[in-house]
C-alpha cells in the first residue's frame, strides 16, 4: 500500500477511502506544513520522522505486511465515539469528549486491518515491530502542528518514527527521484490548497454530508536536500 500523498501524485487517489479520510476535516483554503517527513539514511538503515498524518497509514502498511502473524502492539486508538464492544482495550482515558482506548497486547495484521476498516475516522497511535520495520508513534491524540521552541519554520515532525532496512517500504512514502541512495538527509513538506467542497446531493443527514463531502484542489510538495529545494504539485479530488 502506498501512502495517500503518493497516490495523489500518481493519480490514484479518486474514490480511495484512505485518501478521502485525510481531508475530511478541511474547509476551503490554504493549509501549510502538512504531512511533514524527515528522511535519514545511515549506512543501510533508513529512518523517517513524521507528523501525525502518517500514523494510520503506517499502521495499515505494517498490518498488510504482518498478515496472519501476530506482534505486540502498544499505544492508543483515539475517537470521539464510544468504541466499547468494538475494540479490545486494556484501559481508557477521556478528556473533553475525546476517548483514548489503550492497546497493549498481541494482534495480527488481519485484526488490525479489520479495525482500520471498521473505524476509518479513528486515530491509531500505535507502535509495533514487523520483521525489520519498527514503528514508534506517540500514544496520544494528535493536535495541529506548532513550530518548535527554536523558532524554525513549521511543525516538529516527531509524532511517528519509523526505522527499517527495507528500501521498498520506504519508497511507499519517499518516492522522489531527487532522493537517491547517496542522499543522507532530506525534508519533505506539503501545502494543501482546497478550492471546492462537493457535497453529495443524495444525502440529507448533516453528519453524513460532512463525512461524504469530497474535496478538490492541489498539493504542493517541497523536497529539501542540503541547500537545494525541489517543488512539485498535483491536483486531487478525494
Amino acid at each position: 500500500m502506498d501512502c495517500f500523498i503518493k497516490k495523489i501524485f500518481e493519480g490514484k487517489a479518486e474514490k480511495d477511502a484512505q485518501v478521502h479520510v485525510q481531508f475530511q476535516k478541511f474547509s476551503r483554503g490554504e493549509f501549510r506544513d502538512k504531512a511533514v517527513v524527515l528522511y535519514s539514511k545511515v549506512k543501510d538503515k533508513y529512518s523517517l520522522s513524521t507528523t501525525y498524518e502518517y500514523a494510520n497509514e503506517f499502521t495499515r502498511m505494517l498490518a498488510e505486511k504482518l498478515g496472519k502473524t501476530k506482534t505486540k502492539v502498544t499505544g492508543v486508538i483515539v475517537s470521539t465515539r464510544d468504541l466499547t464492544g468494538q475494540v479490545n482495550f486494556t484501559g481508557k482515558k477521556q478528556f473533553a469528549g475525546v476517548k483514548q482506548y489503550i492497546i497493549d497486547y498481541e494482534m495480527s495484521g488481519d485484526e488490525l486491518i479489520v479495525l482500520l476498516d471498521k473505524l476509518p475516522t479513528a486515530f491509531f497511535g500505535l507502535s509495533m515491530k514487523v520483521e525489520d520495520i519498527e514503528l514508534k508513534t506517540k500514544p496520544k491524540a494528535p493536535v495541529s502542528g506548532k513550530p518548535s521552541s527554536k523558532g524554525d519554520k513549521g511543525p516538529k515532525a516527531d509524532f511517528c518514527k519509523l526505522y527499517t532496512l527495507n528500501k521498498s517500504f520506504i519508497n511507499q512514502i519517499v518516492f522522489d527521484k531527487e532522493i537517491t541512495e547517496e542522499t543522507k538527509k532530506a525534508q519533505i513538506n506539503h501545502s494543501y490548497f482546497i478550492t471546492d467542497i462537493i457535497v453529495p446531493k443524495d444525502e440529507t443527514d448533516p453528519l453524513k454530508m460532512r463525512e461524504r463531502a469530497e474535496r478538490k484542489g492541489k498539493i504542493v510538495r517541497v523536497v529539501k536536500i542540503d541547500d537545494k529545494e525541489f517543488k512539485k504539485e498535483a491536483s486531487f479530488f478525494a
